[in-house]
């Protein structure tokens, strides 16, 4: 390493704890606990499904395999005794052909083997990643509160991969390293138990030292797989703030507090990979000690003709065959650490538990008529901190409510409950008499269409993006709720229409375009209530005056909140709630409320002063 690259490495290290703490989340603690069976045992548990289906296949192969092997030596040994030293070449063609049926058919055993094996470690990794990402999609908002979605993701790609190895090649090669090291032993012991025994004295010695090192190893690896998580949070935080960072000329730092966690990563990963191959030497060592005491010893007892030449060289041929088995359990044992340290971090999601639940035996929500009741809420983000407090409102079906005050009063949040987003700290929301808590949570969210500020456009079309609020609408439907939305005229200017393709986020589209997309999402779904949550916020003057037409015939019918600014979102609505730090302050519609001149008359005349110094 330059003496520059030791400077920057020396930065990195000393910046390390530092960086550490624009990301440290609960899941990116290093765990300290000994190596749990019970989680090894869990992470093998997947392969069950498939033990009936192909294992017998594979252990046959293995076996196949294995013996195969181990009597090479045995023909050598007959070779050079009966063959080549009395000059007998006959037996010694019938032998070299016994040898080349026997390399045959270990190679076929060996080419069926792996390709089963592949076949059961994909299946596997394939099974692993749908239970962590179907685990995922049903933990609630405050499990994404606090953690970065580059450490979510991190878990179900990177994580998973590295647990590939383990599944498709460690697993058998464990099992088949384990009956070639007792068929050598008990062969070695078979042929002369003396010079067997003095050889085999040598992998205790191995195995001691080898152990000093298990738990550095260990250590290591988790350190990595934590650096990584942070760097790909670090890096997903940076793609999709990409806009705000070039606007504030931020690029150089951004730059440098990528290569400082960049730098951590890369020597965390030397310092594991060092480690990890400390096990290659020290098996060279005690095999070279091996082939020491072989020829040493093995040339006495041949001057005593205890054993013959032939003997000798079989006995060489089986410590070249021991000693790889140990190396690759050295290996195996290393990449078990490193898939530990992967299935530690995958199993601590996969029992995250969600904090909104459906309580045992919950029913479905009947079709809804949509009269709402909040009984006094009570709910904090944060322990001690309030953010809705005693909060009581009775919504008759078809209403609109509009909810308004300072940004941070309350009024996401109320939405949030009434989706079960969260659950309230105390009180409780009714649908229909009907208590959200003993209902399942598909039947109700299915019947709640939300349009929210922060738009979300899936890659794909606009036609599957409009779809999304029903996916058995047709295309006749689809269009129609895209009239009823002004949004027709704009789709239908794209060079493709409704099968224009539109990338993640639909950053190809305007956020007024967005917006008029998530409404027809949204009617498309037909719910019984409705939340437009700031859902006019982007969308300009004049586009906004054909939505408040169509929201005329659209919302009829339909419960309806509306989280909203603007005067003319907010004034047609049967009742306007104005909220204080979480408290009801005022309620009734345009003008009682005026009339009051309170805290709901101050925001209009603050918004009327605002539009006359614009203009």
């Amino acid at each position: 390493m330059s003496t520059k690259s030791k400077q920057r490495a020396a930065e990195a290290l000393k910046q390390d704890s530092q960086t550490g703490q624009r990301f440290v989340y609960q899941d990116d603690e290093l765990i300290e606990k000994p190596f749990d069976w019970g989680q090894l045992r869990r992470l093998f548990s997947y392969m069950k499904p498939y033990r009936k289906q192909m294992l017998p296949i594979i252990i046959v192969m293995m076996f196949v395999g294995a013996i195969t092997k181990l009597t090479v030596p045995i023909l050598i040994r007959e070779a050079i005794d009966n063959a080549i030293t009395p000059k007998d070449k006959q037996l010694l063609f019938i032998l070299v052909g016994i040898m080349l049926g026997v390399y045959v058919i270990q190679w076929l055993a060996n080419t069926f083997r792996i390709k089963y094996t592949n076949m059961i470690g994909q299946r596997i990794i394939y099974d692993l990643r749908h239970d962590l990402f179907s685990h995922i999609q049903k933990l609630s908002f405050r499990f994404f509160d606090t953690r970065p979605a580059g450490s979510v993701l991190v878990r179900v790609t990177n994580y998973v991969n590295s647990l590939q190895d383990l599944f498709t090649n460690g697993v058998v090669n464990l099992l088949i390293d384990l009956i070639q090291l007792t068929g050598i032993i008990v062969i070695l012991l078979t042929f002369n138990f003396k010079l067997g025994l003095a050889i085999i004295i040598t992998v205790p010695i191995m195995f001691f030292v080898s152990t000093k090192v298990r738990v550095l190893i260990r250590r290591a690896w988790q350190d990595v797989t934590m650096k990584q998580s942070r760097l790909n949070a670090h890096l997903n935080e940076c793609i999709q703030g990409i806009r705000v960072t070039q606007a504030y000329t931020q690029e150089k730092e951004n730059i440098s507090f990528f290569t400082k966690m960049n730098m951590t990563n890369r020597l965390s990963w030397n310092r594991a990979s060092m480690l990890n191959q400390t096990f290659g030497p020290m098996i060279e060592i005690t095999g070279a000690i091996g082939y020491c005491i072989l020829f040493w010893y093995g040339a006495h007892l041949i001057q005593s003709e205890e054993i013959t030449v032939g003997l000798l060289v079989a006995f060489a041929t089986y410590i070249g065959y021991f000693w790889e088995p140990i190396n690759r359990l050295g290996q195996m044992y290393s990449q078990l650490l490193i898939a530990m340290a992967s299935a530690e971090r995958i199993f601590e999601f996969l029992d995250e538990k969600p904090t909104v639940a459906e309580i045992e035996g919950a029913k479905d929500l009947q079709p809804v008529k949509g009269n709402v009741k909040f009984e006094k809420l009570v709910f904090e983000y944060e322990k001690g901190r309030p953010a809705l407090n005693n909060i009581s409102l009775d919504v008759t079906a078809g209403q609109s409510i509009a909810l308004v005050g300072h940004t941070g009063s309350g009024k996401s949040t109320i939405m949030n409950l009434l989706c079960r987003f969260y659950d309230p700290v105390e009180g409780r929301i009714l649908i229909d008499g009907e208590d959200i808590r003993n209902v399942t949570i598909q039947s109700l969210r299915s019947q709640i269409g939300v349009v929210m500020q922060d738009t979300f456009i899936f890659s794909g079309t606009i036609r599957d993006n409009i779809r999304f609020g029903r996916l058995d609408a047709t295309n006749e439907e689809i269009e129609d709720v895209a009239k009823a939305v002004h949004a027709h005229e704009f789709i239908s200017s794209l060079p493709n229409g409704y099968e224009t393709e539109v990338q993640e986020r639909g950053n190809v589209l305007s956020m007024g375009q967005r917006q008029l997309i998530s409404f027809a999402r949204a009617l498309l779904a037909n719910p019984r209530v409705l939340i437009l949550d700031e859902a006019t916020a982007s969308i300009d003057t004049d586009t906004e005056l054909k939505i408040q037409e169509a929201l005329k015939t659209l919302l009829a019918g339909r419960t309806s909140f509306i989280v909203a600014h603007r005067l003319s979102t907010i004034r047609g609505a049967d009742k306007i709630v104005v909220l204080d730090h979480g408290r009801m302050m005022e309620m009734g519609n345009h003008e009682e409320l005026m009339r009051e001149k309170g805290i709901y008359y101050g925001l209009i005349q603050a918004q009327y002063k605002f539009l006359q110094d614009a203009v």
